[in-house]
């Protein structure tokens, strides 16, 4: 061996003669399933005597499960839920049969904690809203008129919550 060292130099791999593959266009992912939004159980006595803030305490406890508050677009569509479960009604909140109109419905849902008084307060605002096109009565005066009929109110809600949800609500 003689005292020369060699210098190797690196190696280059030539391209390769196959063309590049094109990346496989990316799919946008599928949107979250919306939860189906049903009428809840007709709340027993106790839960309707029992004053809200001691729910909630009872909650903090965890003594109670209450029930997870709806956006406005969902409680609109729990709203008519409640109304093809429990049945309409014009002129009162609560019919001696069981039987509500929306105000009632939405009485029923705030009181057993399925909306918040805010989230409420919204769902009223896009129903007023909708019935600005035709209207100045408020949602529960139109409600009760005599030639209100339940697929009319059914559009109402209907459009209503759409909307919501087109505002992300």
């Amino acid at each position: 061996m003689s005292g020369r060292h060699t210098i190797t130099e690196p190696r280059t791999v030539s391209p390769s003669a196959a063309p590049a593959r094109a990346p496989h266009p990316t799919t946008p992912p599928a949107p979250a399933p919306q939860p189906v939004i049903t009428a809840p159980d007709w709340p027993s006595r106790w839960h309707l005597l029992i004053p809200t803030s001691l729910r909630n305490t009872a909650a903090n406890l965890g003594l109670w499960q209450n029930p997870t508050p709806l956006k406005p677009s969902d409680h609109l569509t729990q709203t008519l839920a409640v109304l093809e479960r429990y049945g309409w009604c014009r002129s009162l909140d609560f019919s001696p049969t069981g039987r509500m109109c929306i105000r009632g419905a939405q009485t029923l849902l705030e009181r057993t904690g399925h909306v918040t008084p805010t989230s409420r307060a919204r769902a009223v605002d896009y129903m007023q809203h909708t019935l600005s096109k035709v209207t100045d009565l408020p949602f529960y005066a139109w409600n009760d008129l005599p030639q209100r009929t339940f697929p009319q109110v059914k559009h109402l809600i209907t459009t209503s919550a759409t909307h919501a949800r087109t505002n992300g609500e």
